[in-house]
């Protein structure tokens, strides 16, 4: 796999029913890519849980994927409300997901820690009232 390969992913708003397809199309190419299982669980774990939070929390957005020999890099980008206390977003069990998201099961508030424990390196841009963009690297 000597060229690098790009792909680009739209997430709707609360389109709960979609959620997951990034991941699963991802995951599919990368196994065809001949990736390590290892690799390819944590890019699966922390852009199934991406794509949640940018369900739940920020009406959606872009994800792109670029596949290169040495890395996967995961770019979320949304047009939220930001995330006021990045510190507290990463404690497992905080949440701010309301209830009928509750009650569809999602916002258990592990989304940023599964994120953060599943990559190799993650930062967070978060701007108030703009939006957040979450960029994640997995070596190969």
């Amino acid at each position: 796999m000597a060229e690098v390969m790009e792909l680009n992913y739209t997430v709707s708003n609360e389109d709960f029913t979609r959620a997951g397809e990034a991941s699963s199309d991802v995951k599919k190419k990368l196994k065809q890519l001949g990736v390590s299982p290892e690799a390819i669980r944590k890019v699966a774990i922390a852009l199934y849980e991406g794509e949640i939070n940018m369900i739940i929390h920020a009406y959606g957005g872009q994800i792109k994927v670029t596949i290169s020999e040495e890395m996967i890099t995961l770019v979320l980008a949304d047009r939220g409300p930001g995330i006021a206390d990045i510190e507290k977003a990463m404690q497992a069990g905080y949440s701010t997901a309301p209830d009928k998201v509750r009650s569809l099961g999602f916002g258990a508030g592990m989304g940023l820690p599964n994120m953060k424990k599943n990559s190799d390196t993650m930062d967070i841009k978060t701007e108030l009232g703009v939006g957040t963009t979450v960029t994640m690297t997995i070596n190969l």
